[in-house]
């Protein structure tokens, strides 16, 4: 039996989001993301060992202004959960794990995530 004078512990509308945290779940998201977009890799091989009437059709559909999108999407997902997953490695060896240090890499993470990804859409859009 539940007693409802009974306090109940704090939840998630209690606690301030923190940079930790808020890059911990991101990371988890981002790794769901990579897993699913990862089927976009055997699917154009495919495609393209159909012949080359199939990967013209495979240029013409990444050359859509909405599927470009899904790509730097694709590019930011990737170099942040390659850059987040270093920064744990670092952790895990005991390194970076002071308050300071943790905020500093978790800003270094997300910069150096929006700088590689904004040079990928130079580098996409130009064409």
């Amino acid at each position: 039996m539940i007693n409802p004078n009974r306090p109940t512990s704090p939840h998630l509308q209690i606690y301030k989001p923190q940079l930790t945290s808020i890059l911990s779940i991101s990371h988890r998201i981002t790794g769901v993301i990579l897993s699913l977009t990862s089927i976009m890799i055997p699917l154009a091989l495919v495609i393209i060992s159909l012949g080359p009437e199939y990967h013209t059709y495979l240029v013409e559909f990444f050359s859509n202004f909405f599927v470009k999108l899904l790509l730097v999407g694709a590019i930011f997902t990737l170099i942040y959960h390659l850059c987040n997953g270093i920064r744990h490695l670092f952790w895990d060896y005991g390194y970076g794990l002071s308050l300071e240090k943790s905020y500093m890499s978790g800003y270094l993470v997300i910069l150096i995530s929006l700088i590689t990804t904004l040079s990928s859409v130079i580098i996409i859009f130009r064409n």
